[in-house]
C-alpha cells in the first residue's frame, strides 16, 4: 500500500495546483485539509478548486458543510479517514492538501477523545462572547489555562469557546488532553511535503488573488452569506475577507478599505502558517521553489513505502 501524500503550505502558495498535477500523474484523489474550504457558502472567497479543476481529478471534502454547522477538527478527521479508506479501496493514492495545521496534526499525531459540552454550557459561552467579546474570554482562559491561551489569538472565538467548554465539562486543559493521543495514521502510512515559498512573493500573490476574488464574485458570496443572519461565533463567519467585506456592505468601509483589510488579514494568516510549519512540522521535507515542475519532482522523490 502506497502512503498517503500530505501537502501543507501557506495560503496562496500553489498547493491546489500541485495536488492536481500529482493526482494526474500518480492516480491520486484529492482530500481537502483546509478548515474554511469545507464550507459550501464560500467557493470564491476561500479559493476552493474551480469546477473545472474538480472535473480533472476526484476531490473530496470541499464545500460539503453548511456554514450553519459547527464543523470540528474531530469531525474532519472522521471524514478524512473515511475518504482515505475509500480511495485506497479503489487502488488509488490519497492526496491530502490544505493549510490547516491542526488538521494535519490530528491526522499524524492524533486527536484527544474529548467529550462535547452540554448545550446549556455552550449557549452560555456564546452569549458571553456576543456581549463581552472574544478578547475578554481569552483573558479568562489565560487565567485558567495559560498553556492553551498562549497558542490562541485573542479574537479566535471558536477555539477560545471550545477551550472554555472543555474546562467547564472536564476540569482539564484541552492542551493536556490533546497531548495524550495516538496518531490516526501510522508513520508508515503517510509522507509529507511542506511548501515554503519566498514570503514577499507570497504576500504579493495574496494581494493579487484577493483582487481576483472580488472580480469573480466574492462580494456576492458575502452578501448572500450575511443575509442568512448566522451566529457570529460560527467558524465560517471568520473566513478571511468576510468580516471586512460584510462591513463594506453595511456602509462601514469603502470597498478599497475592506479589500485592504482582507489582504492584511490573509497575509497575517500566512505568517502564522509559516510559524506552524517551522514549529510543528520540523521533520517534513520542504520545497521553497515556486516552479511547479520542481515541486512535482520533490513530491515524487518522497519515499513510497
Amino acid at each position: 500500500m502506497k502512503p498517503a501524500l500530505l501537502i501543507m503550505g501557506p495560503t496562496a502558495s500553489g498547493k491546489s495546483a500541485l495536488a492536481l498535477a500529482l493526482a494526474e500523474r500518480i492516480g491520486g484523489e484529492i482530500v481537502n485539509a483546509d478548515s474554511m474550504q469545507v464550507y459550501a457558502d464560500f467557493r470564491v472567497l476561500t479559493a476552493r478548486p474551480s469546477r473545472e479543476e474538480e472535473a480533472q481529478a476526484p476531490h473530496h471534502l470541499y464545500g460539503h458543510v453548511d456554514a450553519a454547522r459547527l464543523y470540528s477538527t474531530g469531525r474532519w478527521l472522521e471524514d478524512a479517514l473515511a475518504a482515505v479508506a475509500d480511495i485506497r479501496a479503489r487502488g488509488r493514492t490519497p492526496i491530502l492538501v490544505g493549510g490547516t495545521g491542526l488538521y494535519f496534526r490530528a491526522l499524524t499525531q492524533g486527536l484527544a477523545d474529548i467529550p462535547a459540552a452540554d448545550e446549556d454550557t455552550r449557549a452560555a459561552l456564546r452569549e458571553r462572547v456576543a456581549l463581552e467579546g472574544a478578547p475578554a474570554l481569552h483573558a479568562e482562559l489565560a487565567a485558567r489555562d495559560a498553556m492553551t491561551a498562549a497558542r490562541l489569538e485573542p479574537n479566535d472565538a471558536p477555539r477560545i469557546l471550545r477551550a472554555l467548554e472543555v474546562l467547564e465539562t472536564t476540569g482539564e486543559s484541552i492542551s493536556v488532553l490533546q497531548a495524550n493521543t495516538k496518531p490516526a495514521l501510522s508513520r508508515e502510512e503517510w509522507v509529507g511535503l511542506a511548501l515554503t515559498p519566498d514570503r514577499e512573493a507570497l504576500y504579493s500573490a495574496i494581494n493579487t488573488r484577493f483582487d481576483k476574488m472580488l472580480e469573480q464574485g466574492a462580494l456576492d458570496e458575502v452578501r448572500a452569506f450575511a443575509a442568512r443572519g448566522l451566529d457570529p461565533a460560527l467558524p465560517a463567519t471568520k473566513a478571511h475577507g468576510a468580516p471586512a467585506l460584510s462591513a463594506h456592505l453595511s456602509g462601514e468601509l469603502t470597498l478599497v478599505e475592506a479589500a485592504d483589510i482582507g489582504k492584511r488579514d490573509t497575509r497575517r494568516y500566512a505568517k502564522r502558517q509559516f510559524t506552524w510549519i517551522g514549529g510543528q512540522m520540523p521533520d517534513w521535507p520542504r520545497v521553497a521553489d515556486h516552479d511547479l515542475g520542481s515541486r512535482i519532482a520533490a513530491a515524487l522523490a518522497l519515499p513510497q513505502g
